[in-house]
């Protein structure tokens, strides 16, 4: 499990209850030869929040300039793509998704956070043409603040941010 993937993991335990809602995020473990379908899992009765979250890190300090489908997402040994995959499993699941993306800027530097819808993602993805999201295209999604060592936690602004239902 990256950092990242943690610290989101713990901010959702907490918003949950700090708010005091039934909710519980957590993350598969992950075996050698088995793949998991996303990062972060998050279950609740509360349909807002029943969502699954595939994280991605780029660096941007050493020159990364989009997230690419073919470089940063898998393909199995049957072809299917990562986004392929946990689109099937998000419709099966009727849960809500996101990409999160991670933009590590640096030594001294914030790193910064970014919430995508899947659908989004989903739409980037199939466009004909489109191998990547650049990472100008990334800071039009809503931003995932952090206060001190947790993020922000706000599922409904992220889906309203950019009209998504």
């Amino acid at each position: 499990m990256t950092e990242f993937e943690r610290v989101l993991v713990q901010s959702f335990n907490a918003f949950f209850e700090e708010n005091k809602m039934k909710g519980i995020a957590y993350r598969l473990k992950q075996h050698r030869f088995t793949s998991q379908f996303l990062d972060v899992l998050v279950d609740s009765l509360d349909p807002d929040y029943y969502m699954g979250i595939e994280c991605k890190s780029i660096s941007v300090d050493k020159g990364a300039k989009a997230l690419y489908f073919t470089q940063h997402f898998t393909t199995d040994k049957n072809g299917a793509h990562q986004i392929e995959r946990i689109s099937d499993f998000l419709m099966r699941a009727g849960r809500t998704g996101f990409l999160a993306v991670e933009l590590k800027m640096g030594v001294g530097r914030a790193r910064e956070a970014y919430i995508i819808p899947w659908t989004e993602l989903c739409s980037k993805y199939n466009e004909e043409g489109t191998p990547k999201i650049t990472v100008e295209e990334i800071q039009t999604f809503p931003k995932i603040e952090r206060a001190s060592n947790k993020y922000l936690i706000d599922p409904k602004g992220w889906k309203k941010s950019r009209l998504i239902e």
